[in-house]
């Protein structure tokens, strides 16, 4: 599997637990990836400045208190069970609920670990009373964000705006939230995947043609 360092890694899945899900290349469910975003706690920490998940004011608090690798660790392993149950449920085939559930209730657990760590602040100038804050743990920022982005991804989100990159017309697999005017979004990005596809389309008829 090759690695990457890339600070340009597009962030296209309009969630953050989407863009999770899209730090490897290609997504095949099932299949290894060809290239890992997320393969040191360093990578981990500066994708999640860049998704916005934790500030960069909170990296040196962070770095000072986290156990790195258990950390990217938990990344992964939310990352994978999120892209698992998103998947069986996209698939619709849930005659067999086992995969799903389990990856569910993994989520869970860590959620409410997350949540027994999370910080209740009481808020002014907006209508709720109190905000519940994740990730105020500077060892657990990140895991414990991740996993409230997860369950809030799951629980908030239209399952009918859910869309996977097409592989079988040379996209990427990556998972994005189609909020398209009228939900007509097929590429993860149309300056990426669906370029590149078009461009081979076009070379292929020039071949053709001659």
């Amino acid at each position: 599997m090759e690695s990457t360092d890339n600070p340009d890694l597009r962030l296209v899945g309009g969630h953050p637990a989407l863009d999770l899900i899209n730090t490897v290349e290609p997504r095949v469910p099932g299949a290894a990836p060809e290239k890992e975003h997320l393969n040191t706690p360093q990578e981990l920490l500066d994708w999640a400045v860049r998704a916005r998940v934790v500030r960069a004011d909170e990296v040196p608090r962070i770095q000072d208190a986290w156990r790195g690798e258990q950390a990217l660790a938990a990344a992964l392993a939310i990352r994978e069970a999120l892209y698992a149950a998103v998947m069986i449920r996209l698939d619709q085939n849930l005659g067999s609920r086992l995969p799903y559930q389990a990856s569910l209730e993994q989520l869970a657990t860590r959620y409410a670990a997350a949540a027994a760590r999370a910080r209740l602040a009481l808020a002014f100038g907006v209508v709720a009373a109190a905000n519940l804050k994740f990730g105020e743990i500077a060892e657990f920022a990140v895991q414990d964000r991740l996993a409230q982005a997860a369950i809030d991804l799951l629980t908030t989100e239209n399952i009918d705006a859910f869309r996977v990159c097409p592989l079988d017309d040379g996209g990427c697999g990556w998972v994005f939230l189609d909020r398209s005017r009228n939900h007509s979004r097929r590429w993860c990005a149309m300056a990426d995947c669906g370029a590149r596809v078009k461009a081979r389309r076009l070379t292929s008829r020039r071949r053709a043609a001659q």
